[in-house]
């Protein structure tokens, strides 16, 4: 196996048709969090992007893009941002992990959202979590009676939600692909005070992440195009999503919604609009990711199975980081695997959020 390095945002025609065949020959790989475009995004924010291109006979049939850090600490490229990772490749392609990572310049190589079927490392995986999926079909009919059919556990308790926050509010209005950049920014705003009101860390205080996204947004290619959903009640936004879809998958990625509105459940109407509209436009899966959400467990009609870990090849780093991090790892899943754990945890740091806006302060 021949193995060069490139920056994401540097890659040719030829090998991003490679990347590109890659995808489409594989269902595993067709969710554009594993599309060129969404590398070469982060590369161009991210200097320390990189993607290993694997060649037989001088053909690419492989592809992993990384982030590599200092002293040879390497990641799944967006770690934190991607709802899936993976080394993308051609049928019946494996690799030698070390050889790969020697390649690379890596000691270790983090993922916690690896794809299935990428067995060379599954050596190295240390848990797997479900990653919800909504198997969509393009109703022919009203979105009323397509939210009927799909959900009828959840349709007359919807419905009336939304006729009520109509007769307050406004008409509402449901716009699958938003162009409008000021909702972008409302979005971003609305979803920075949900991170600080619930005590998680707010990724847009971080100015590449914003860039990135805005970056995003402007990408329109058949493998990845960036979507922004709006609901409207009247004139006013409800709620708002932005995320990636390729060809068939559409990936549920920043979703929030106006607080003072929360009465009327308008996340989980947005959820329902966007699965609708995304199956008339011929996506046959919307993926949630890995996390567990009330709404994924009532929307769901399968699971996934993604995974974390470490790959490493012998080096003091890969020794250090995983001393260091399995720990920390295992801690954070447990709390979230119980909810008698998850619960209270979830009160302490919507309570440090809280303090920290200064809602409830004496």
């Amino acid at each position: 196996m021949d193995i060069s390095i490139h920056r994401p945002q540097e890659l040719n025609d030829e090998l991003r048709k490679a990347w590109h065949k890659a995808m489409d020959e594989s269902p595993l790989y067709a969710n554009p969090f594993l599309a060129p475009e969404f590398a070469a995004g982060v590369g161009r924010h991210r200097p320390s992007a990189r993607v290993a291109v694997l060649r037989q006979k001088n053909e690419p049939v492989g592809f992993l893009p990384y982030e590599r850090g200092t002293l040879g600490v390497g990641r799944a490229i967006g770690l934190g941002l991607s709802d899936s990772q993976a080394l993308v490749h051609r049928p019946g392609v494996t690799w030698n992990t070390r050889q790969l990572l020697r390649a690379c310049g890596l000691a270790v190589f983090e993922f916690d959202h690896l794809a299935a079927g990428q067995r060379p490392f599954a050596p190295f995986v240390t848990g797997t979590f479900a990653s919800p999926v909504v198997d969509l079909k393009a109703g022919d009919g009203t979105y009323a009676e397509w939210l009927r059919a799909t959900y009828p556990g959840l349709a007359k308790t919807t419905l009336k939600k939304e006729r009520r926050l109509a007769r307050d509010h406004g008409e509402l209005r449901f716009v699958y692909d938003e162009r409008d950049p000021v909702m972008l920014r409302q979005l971003m705003d609305w979803k920075s005070a949900q991170y600080r009101r619930t005590g998680r860390m707010d990724r847009f205080a971080k100015p590449w992440i914003v860039a990135l996204v805005e970056d995003l947004f402007e990408v329109r290619e058949e493998h990845f195009t960036g979507v922004m959903s709006v609901l409207y009640a009247g004139d006013r936004p409800v709620a708002v999503h932005f995320g990636p879809t390729s060809r068939t998958v559409f990936a549920a990625w920043f979703t929030t919604y106006d607080p003072e509105l929360h009465y009327y459940s308008p996340g989980l109407m947005m959820h329902l609009r966007m699965a609708e509209s995304a199956g008339r436009q011929g996506v046959q899966v919307m993926d949630f990711g890995r996390g567990d959400k009330t709404y994924k467990d009532w929307l769901k009609t399968r699971e996934l199975r993604v995974a974390e870990g470490f790959a490493t090849r012998p080096h003091p780093v890969a020794a250090a980081l995983q001393t260091w991090r399995r720990p920390v790892r295992g801690l954070r899943n447990t709390v979230n695997a119980h909810p008698r754990l998850r619960e209270p945890a979830d009160r302490l740091l919507k309570a440090a959020g809280s303090l920290r806006t200064g809602r409830g302060a004496h």
